[in-house]
């Protein structure tokens, strides 16, 4: 019995190196290898979209530095003005690594834009709906059914159709696509939440709504959202390429690594190759990599999991 006892209380003194929430959150990411390596390659792309334009061999937006004397060059190829072009070029002359560095900034920018945006709007209207239940709930839940009723590129067309292409559409054709996935994973978690102890607790010590929600409610509500918030980045570069490979994304001005695909999909057959191939390849690089950590999350984050 002794020995029960001092293992128990050893188990609860926090001198004798219990390891924090935190810290074995981090070990159990660390066990799987193919995630940690999945993270490792989506911190490099994130890296290299932030900092890849401040050494890559000219700006493709501007119009002014591309020069169609050195247009469909292979990889490896010299320009005109001696410049060593490792991917090639396009049929407009850019440079296909300085066309990917910046397609991939646009990629995760959109993504992480419209992503902040609609878990913002969607966790609102799921603890609303989760919370309050009754007639809110239902309210909001209808036009959650009434949104995801519908398939999201064809929702992010019709929009686009109407607002027409920029970076700015595509953030609300995405924003309009994803709150829903959110309002319906919170609402899920808050309605399970709030018929534990802990709700009823606060409830009986007159804690406001704003309190019970913010300090007690949403905070237990996180684990599913950031496994969702890493899938849904996916799934938004994914959609903002589709779209430009439509398109009706971006603008020809502002190639994505949609339009970068779009614009040598014609070529193929013709031996140009590198044209959609190395923007699909970074294209697939990143999403795989944001799939495979987010699928690992959603395993290290299950309380089945954890048990």
């Amino acid at each position: 019995m002794s020995e029960i006892v001092s293992g128990a209380s050893e188990s609860r003194d926090p001198r004798l190196g219990v390891r924090s929430p935190f810290r074995q959150f981090v070990l159990d990411f660390a066990a799987s290898k193919l995630a940690v390596t999945a993270l490792g390659v989506f911190l490099a792309v994130v890296l290299l979209a932030l900092f890849g334009p401040y050494f890559t061999p000219q700006n493709p937006y501007d119009l002014a530095q591309l020069s169609l004397w050195d247009s469909g060059l292979p990889p490896g190829s010299l320009g005109s003005d001696g410049q060593l072009y490792l991917l090639g070029t396009d049929d407009q002359g850019r440079d296909m690594v300085s066309a990917v560095i910046y397609g991939l900034r646009i990629s995760l920018g959109v993504a992480l834009s419209s992503g902040v945006i609609a878990l913002v709007i969607g966790t609102a209207a799921g603890i609303l709906a989760g919370y309050f239940g009754g007639r809110t709930d239902t309210v909001i839940m209808r036009i959650v059914d009434m949104q995801l009723a519908f398939p999201a590129v064809l929702v992010a067309l019709i929009l686009l159709a109407v607002l027409g292409r920029g970076v700015d559409k595509i953030i609300i054709a995405l924003v309009a696509v994803q709150w829903a996935y959110y309002a319906r994973t919170v609402r899920s978690s808050a309605v399970v939440e709030r018929q534990k102890e802990y709700v009823a607790a606060a409830r009986c010590q007159a804690f406001g709504t704003l309190r019970i929600i913010f300090h007690h409610l949403l905070p237990n509500c996180m684990a599913p959202l950031i496994v969702l918030a890493t899938i849904e980045m996916a799934s938004a570069i994914a959609l903002e390429a589709t779209l430009s490979f439509l398109g009706v994304g971006l603008p020809v001005t502002e190639p994505s690594l949609g339009l970068l695909i779009s614009n040598g999909y014609q070529y193929m057959l013709s031996g140009r190759y590198w044209l959609s191939v190395y923007p699909g390849l970074a294209l697939l690089i990143i999403i795989v990599s944001i799939n495979l950590v987010g699928d690992h999350l959603r395993d290290v984050l299950n309380p089945r999991h954890q048990a």
